[in-house]
């Protein structure tokens, strides 16, 4: 019986194991051992159970050419594409011009401050009565949060805004005599005033090629490769390490405008774009 047992070492098996890209696999009782042995499931082979295989080949391409994209993205534009990208934009738009109205660096700086979560079009239809009335700290002081605060209920988080432009009306008062400052660290320290809107006042008020990274500047910079960052900061620094000196001064009003109208965040006109070519974004769009 036992011999018999012994020459049979196929009884009692076990569900099949697939591992990996192994044939099936039986643990099958070995009663010579009295201990489970795998063993090959023809009828397992039978039913092909073994998953198809990628040519090694195809996969050796389908990494290389992500290892190269991701190569080409980190590595950047060259300088040679960068000139182009600016001397493009420049042919199309000699003098670019921000869509925020002002009168003065005070407006100017006002209407940034206003323009926070906010869109241009909206704080113009805002601010052309509220400037008629006051264009300088003196005259906002005078005017007051609260009449303030009727001009701009229209635009978003308008109470916070009033009470930092009557902050900072009443700062550049006291300490610089009613002018705006051409100093970005001072006008940092001014009641909801940034970096950003710090540079956007440099540049525009007093001709500083500084660059104001906003949302369509960012988004711009990372696609096209001009500069790689994960923060607006990160992003103007990478933008002053490339942009040639001829195009500073314009140079963050071609690409916010570029972001605004032609490169959007959700369907970007890449069909009309003048630097497709040029553009490292691989989800480009026939639009």
């Amino acid at each position: 019986m036992a011999a018999k047992r012994g020459a049979s070492a196929e009884c009692s098996a076990s569900p099949a194991v697939i591992v990996g890209d192994m044939l099936p696999v039986f643990m099958a009782w070995d009663y010579t051992t009295g201990m489970r042995a795998p063993t090959t499931s023809r009828r397992s082979l039978r039913k092909g159970a073994s998953p198809a295989r990628r040519p090694a080949k195809a996969i050796a391409n389908t990494v290389a050419a992500k290892v190269a994209s991701k190569r080409r993205k980190r590595d950047g534009l060259t300088p040679q594409e960068i000139e182009a990208i600016f001397f493009r934009f420049r042919e199309v738009e000699p003098e670019p011009k921000g869509e925020l109205e002002s009168v003065n660096a005070f407006t100017l700086l006002v209407a940034v401050v206003l323009s926070a979560q906010a869109t241009d079009v909206g704080v113009n239809k805002a601010t052309r009565p509220l400037f008629q009335v006051a264009d300088t700290p003196q005259k906002m002081v005078a005017l007051g949060e609260e009449k303030l605060t009727g001009y701009i209920k229209t635009i978003g988080l308008f109470r916070n805004k009033a009470k930092n432009v009557i902050a900072l009306s009443e700062k550049l008062i006291a300490e610089h005599g009613g002018e705006v400052p051409a100093d970005r660290e001072v006008l940092e320290r001014l009641p909801g005033v940034g970096r950003k809107t710090a540079n956007v006042v440099l540049n525009m008020a007093f001709g500083i090629p500084t660059i104001a990274v906003d949302t369509h500047l960012f988004r711009v910079a990372n696609r096209t490769g001009l500069a790689i960052g994960k923060t607006p900061l990160a992003v103007e620094l990478g933008l002053e390490k490339v942009v040639p000196d001829a195009y500073r001064l314009h140079a963050h009003h071609w690409l916010i405008l570029h972001g605004r109208y032609v490169c959007k965040a959700a369907r970007p006109l890449c069909g009309k774009c003048i630097i497709a070519d040029i553009c490292r974004f691989e989800q480009k769009t026939a639009g």
